[in-house]
């Protein structure tokens, strides 16, 4: 039956079938990442790191950290190893470059939000122009070809609407994973350049 359905779409239906595919593909790698991410978290080491800078005990935020993929972490790491230069310009630039990870192929899904119902309003236009073509051709002799032809124009719409509707979704489950990461970044960050700013203040 889906097959069918396919086939009275018409040519439309193949390049939303890579939408519907792409999509997909996509859905399922930024699933996968967020549960590595989730697993990889450690907030406990976290806080072990934001008091060893507190007592200045670098050597062995070192060694507590060494092979950690826990990505506030190794913002925090990044930021202590270059304390003596700027440690916020360090964080900042260590962060950019995780959050641009976590949005990495975003807008792929973006843009098949936008394109998928386009494609299928394209596809139902074309439909419809054929089916007008016919009117002229049969007359109203025949309006059940003409309705039919209609029928089946809308379908593209309605697969466009179906792929970006379930495409919308796990798109803002993402972004929202992206703020919530951002929003941890920031407040681990800012605790260690409040600690930092602590220790030169005792110098």
């Amino acid at each position: 039956m889906i097959f069918d359905l396919f086939n009275k779409g018409g040519i439309v239906m193949y390049p939303l079938l890579a939408c519907s595919v792409l999509s997909l593909t996509v859905i399922v790698e930024r699933t996968l990442f967020w549960i590595r991410k989730g697993r990889e978290t450690d907030n406990r080491l976290v806080d072990t790191v934001l008091e060893l800078a507190r007592r200045r005990e670098y050597e062995e935020i070192k060694k507590n950290t060494r092979g950690t993929a826990d990505y506030v972490v190794k913002i925090l790491v990044c930021g202590l190893v270059h304390r003596q230069y700027s440690l916020a310009k360090a964080m900042e630039m260590a962060a950019t470059e995780e959050i641009k990870r976590m949005k990495q192929y975003l807008s792929v899904l973006d843009t098949m939000i936008t394109a998928a119902p386009l494609l299928g309003i394209l596809g139902t236009v074309i439909g419809i122009i054929h089916s007008f073509d016919m009117l002229g051709r049969a007359g109203i002799q025949d309006p059940q070809a003409v309705t039919g032809g209609i029928a089946q124009a809308l379908l593209t719409t309605a697969a466009g609407l179906l792929i970006a509707i379930f495409t919308l979704f796990p798109y803002n489950y993402f972004m929202s994973k992206v703020e919530e990461a951002a929003l941890r970044i920031e407040k681990h960050a800012t605790s260690l350049e409040i600690v930092h700013k602590g220790n030169h203040e005792e110098k």
